[in-house]
């Protein structure tokens, strides 16, 4: 797909740099983008809608409302559709690559950015990248993480004053330089160091659980921003051209975990209109973003970068305004709300849509809270915010989990494998019977400090388990100082100075540990087990009280109350609740039925979730 943007267009002003981008022979700034498309055969089987996957780091994320039964399979393939529920909706959907540091090549969706400046004139600017490891290692690229690939801006010279390697203990410690006769920018490569501009080399090594942070001055900035507007002129293409591809009549977004950011980024910085200023989009399924904004529209920016509870420390990611209805922050007397400019989008129907991970590791209670945490803040009347209690982020935990994924010393597994799934397809069913059909969806459900479903971490009352550690440090957000050219999109101060961190509040658990306050699943409603929404880094080199990046917690209920006194454990035993898997099964009945009645799960899923829970059973449950 083959863009085209007129800098002197109002609606694109908002991109950053765009201006000092090259231009073509008509005055405009060119960006080419992959994308994948999945359309109805015919127009009777077109529901007249498009869903515009907002690719994850160049993958495709729609599959997850399919119950695809591999992701990671090519999209012509059969195993990747599971039931193909949005086939079945008649579901024109189209991922689309928007991102620029997505490596080029391979099944990632890439998008070729615009450069910012030339050759005659370059632009340079400091930019930031730190570095957690786990394991031994003597060279890391300044892209985010070893398991993304991300592509970073290189060094402008390596011999630049600015640039500096630092190391501290924790996330808001004190930082120690490491001399630069120590590191270089280079890495290993057959058995020798080799210079690299965009990877750091220590030969004495990265000492596994520290804090390593680079400030660089790099170089080759590109249009970071010109991703927003691809994304927004996709659906404006599919919708007001004719002689489109694939036209329909209304557009959805869709984005899960960094894009469900990228949403409420395009959604605060009013890209939902597009460059005659009509509505984009009519809906959003922003989906695990918690309070989270992204790096998706400066000079320098790396989308890939985020904010989790050990890593990726102090970007532009979690920043004032969080709630979408205007609040003020006192500290800073700022007044704002997400979606103050509603230019074009009037109209647009959103769903914020988190699981429990989200409280605790992407500061969700802000996005319906004052700043300070002491009162609750509403949505917009086109607006619905659903809680998924107790689900890890994202997706669950594969089923069944491993022998090696037990917590050694405990009965505790890594992985939470609550099928938020189900709940998901039922919400995106619900958001498109909103914008197509003017059907009003479920009434919103979460925790609030009203429902006193809503409590600091240091309150909260997990039950007795034995040998279990549990968490009390969320994700903590800071007031972050960029500098005095943060409002035009350049930052002059990294790291940024940190001010007063924000109050974070999670959902209070019931006395097994699963949340209170959300959709309780099926898992919750009647449960064999706790269905904790964080992990520890139990086990690892440092930080052990802190969170792993978005995943949770199994702990099954003990079986018979003689094992339960023997352990100490404080939660009711399976025996005590249930007897048999006959009555067992009849309460897992009763409560699928109420979650299809509240519209939290189709009917066509009651035999999934009957599976699931009867498998539950025969795993962890009382022998026959």
């Amino acid at each position: 797909m083959y863009f085209a943007f007129d800098p002197n267009n109002a609606e694109n002003k908002k991109i950053v740099d765009l201006a000092l981008a090259p231009r073509n022979a008509r005055g405009e700034v060119e960006a080419i983008s992959e994308f994948v498309m999945l359309r109805p055969i015919g127009s009777a089987q077109s529901a007249n809608v498009a869903v515009i996957d907002i690719v994850n780091r160049g993958g495709i994320t729609h599959f997850i409302f399919n119950l695809g039964r591999n992701p990671r399979a090519a999209p012509e393939s059969a195993e990747f559709y599971g039931d193909a529920l949005l086939m079945k909706r008649g579901v024109t959907i189209v991922a689309l690559g928007w991102q620029w540091d997505v490596q080029p090549g391979g099944s990632a969706l890439h998008f070729q950015a615009p450069p910012v400046g030339s050759t005659a004139n370059p632009i340079t600017g400091l930019v930031r990248s730190d570095i957690t490891v786990d394991a031994p290692t003597n060279s890391i690229p300044l892209g985010h993480s070893l398991a993304t690939g991300a592509l970073a801006y290189p060094v402008a010279d390596p011999d630049d004053p600015a640039n500096a390697l630092t190391v501290r203990d924790s996330p808001p410690g004190a930082r120690s330089i490491v001399p630069h006769s120590r590191w270089r920018f280079g890495r290993e490569a057959n058995g020798q160091v080799v210079d690299d501009p965009r990877s750091v080399y220590m030969a004495s090594g990265f000492q596994p659980g520290k804090i390593y942070e680079v400030v660089y001055r790099g170089r080759d900035p590109v249009v970071v921003g010109a991703g927003l507007a691809a994304v927004r002129d996709m659906i404006s293409y599919l919708k007001y051209d004719p002689g489109s591809i694939a036209p329909v009549q209304y557009g959805i977004g869709y984005g899960v975990s960094q894009t469900g950011r990228f949403i409420r980024h395009f959604l605060y910085q009013g890209f939902n209109a597009d460059e005659n200023g009509r509505a984009a989009f009519d809906g959003f399924f922003v989906h695990t973003a918690g309070a989270g904004r992204g790096s998706f529209n400066h000079r320098f920016a790396q989308p890939s970068r985020d904010a989790q509870p050990y890593s990726t420390f102090f970007y532009p990611t979690d920043l004032f305004p969080f709630t979408t209805l205007p609040t003020r922050d006192l500290l800073t007397g700022q007044r704002a709300g997400l979606r103050d400019n509603l230019a074009g989008s009037e109209e647009t129907k959103v769903f914020y849509v988190d699981g429990g991970h989200e409280y605790w590791g992407r500061a969700a209670s802000l996005t319906h809270t004052t700043p300070d945490g002491t009162r609750d803040v509403g949505f917009l009347p086109t607006e619905r915010r659903y809680v998924i209690s107790s689900a890890q982020h994202s997706s669950p935990a594969g089923w069944p989990l491993p022998d090696s994924d037990r917590i050694a010393g405990t009965i505790a597994y890594r992985g939470d494998p609550l099928d938020q799934r189900l709940a998901l397809r039922a919400l995106m069913s619900a958001l498109i019977e909103w914008v197509t059909k003017g059907e009003e969806p479920p009434a919103s459900r979460y925790p609030t400090l009203a429902s006193r479903t809503l409590v600091a971490p240091r309150d909260q009352r997990f039950p007795r388990i034995s040998d279990l550690a549990v968490a009390r440090i969320p994700h903590q957000v800071y007031r972050m100082d960029f500098g005095p050219r943060w409002n035009q999109g350049i930052i002059d101060l990294e790291p940024p100075k940190l001010g007063a961190p924000y109050p974070i509040l999670v959902s209070r658990v019931d006395s097994i540990g699963n949340e209170v306050g959300g959709i309780r699943s099926v898992e919750i409603a009647v449960p064999l087990a706790t269905y904790y929404p964080w992990l520890l880094r139990t086990g690892m080199s440092a930080a052990t009280d802190r969170l792993v990046s978005f995943r949770g917690t199994f702990v099954p209920l003990p079986k018979t109350e003689a094992a339960r006194r023997k352990s100490g454990d404080s939660r009711p035993s399976i025996e005590s609740l249930y007897r048999d898997k006959t009555r067992f099964m009849g309460s897992v009945n009763g409560a699928i039925s109420s979650l299809i009645a509240q519209r939290f799960m189709l009917p066509e899923d009651a035999v999934v979730a009957r599976a699931r829970m009867s498998d539950v059973w025969d795993r962890f449950g009382l022998a026959k």
